[in-house]
């Protein structure tokens, strides 16, 4: 189903909104936990809050590791001081495509990191999903996307889980040894994977044999064959700048 292009203007309810600029600390929230989930190793004040009106939604389901209670809150999940979480399907905004306008009204400058989770559970969901990103860029919001119930609760469950974390903790960390550098530069040539990396460091030594074998020995490795061989023979011999 595609969106009406004419039932409204982004630009003009936009910017009605106020959007935060700068940041606003949302008010720290205390309440008494009322609810935890089966099997919860969540310890006292490790909750998240749920708008009642999410109460149906299955995604709570799937949400284990931390605690969560109802609460009267605007957002539909608080999940840090300074965090929340406005859900939607692509299915509701195809059929009510003005409800995340007022949503979005009625947060106002609430909250430094705000997040749109949207759940894509139709066949065509570009449009959609493109009117939803423009929606995120001009209103300060995080898009995030799951294709089930599950991994949107999971998502919801994960950024209370990180609330406290150094940014470390989710950054990839840099190799430091040069067999790992040498499997991390192989395994970005595609079809080259981890084996076949290992494979070329056992047979050639260096990455200087490698450059220097023809494209028939390469293609004598275990698990290699032609087509491996061909497209590493072509990376390494072919130039870095385009004539």
């Amino acid at each position: 189903m595609s969106i009406p292009n004419d039932s409204f203007d982004d630009d003009d309810l936009l910017a009605n909104l106020d959007l935060p600029s700068p940041p606003k600390k949302a008010p720290s929230i205390k309440v008494k936990v009322r609810y935890k989930p089966v099997e919860s190793n969540a310890q006292q004040g490790n909750y998240f809050l749920v708008s009642p009106k999410q109460g149906g939604n299955p995604l709570l389901k799937s949400i284990q590791s931390v605690a969560w209670e109802y609460d009267d809150i605007v957002p539909d999940y608080v999940v840090g001081a300074t965090a929340c979480i406005l859900f939607i399907s692509l299915r509701y905004h195809n059929l009510n495509p003005d409800y995340i306008h007022g949503r979005l009204k009625q947060l106002g400058k609430m909250f430094e990191l705000r997040v749109l989770l949207v759940q894509v559970d139709i066949q065509e969901p570009h449009n959609a999903l493109k009117h939803l990103t423009r929606i995120c860029l001009l209103a300060d919001l995080t898009l995030m996307l799951a294709w089930t119930a599950e991994e949107a609760g999971k998502i919801v469950e994960t950024y209370k889980l990180m609330e406290h974390k150094p940014p470390d903790a989710i950054m990839e960390r840099p190799e430091k040894f040069p067999y790992q550098k040498m499997v991390s530069a192989l395994t970005s040539i595609k079809p080259v994977n981890k084996t076949d990396a290992m494979t070329l460091m056992q047979n050639y030594g260096t990455l200087a044999n490698m450059i220097n074998s023809s494209e028939e020995k390469l293609a004598q490795c275990p698990g290699f064959g032609a087509r491996k061989a061909k497209k590493l023979h072509k990376t390494f011999n072919e130039s870095f700048l385009k004539k």
